[in-house]
């Protein structure tokens, strides 16, 4: 007996807990949270500046099945709509950023640069 997922990604309802500084998902029938992305806002002068993607988990009986790609791409077309860069901290969405370069414009170094400090001097903030 399979213990895969019988969910597509486009099942999972991608719910951003902005406050918790988490994209989550959740399969059909209300089960537990499926997958994650766990991220902080990167303030600027004027107001956020990006957000910033530092953790990426898919629970092991929901993998293989493109959730992870599934929450990274909600995770930029969310930054998208909020005009605001997406620096990719986290190993996966930094590679998944590589091969969807199309939907994944690159951040501005300064951008970049300014994330991984605010992580070095505050790493609880995921």
């Amino acid at each position: 007996m399979s213990t895969e997922p019988e969910h597509e990604p486009s099942e999972y309802d991608l719910r951003d807990d902005r406050e918790r500084g988490l994209l989550e998902a959740y399969p059909p029938a209300g089960a537990p949270v499926a997958g994650r992305i766990a991220y902080f806002v990167l303030d600027g002068p004027a107001g956020p500046a990006a957000l910033v993607a530092v953790h990426t988990v898919v629970e092991p009986e929901h993998g293989g099945r493109g959730l992870a790609g599934a929450l990274v791409r909600e995770f930029y077309a969310i930054a998208e709509r909020e005009g605001v860069a997406v620096v990719p901290l986290c190993p996966y969405a930094a590679r998944w950023a590589e091969r969807h370069p199309g939907e994944a414009p690159p951040a501005p170094a300064p951008l970049t640069a300014a994330a991984e400090a605010e992580l070095r001097t505050n790493p609880d903030r995921w």
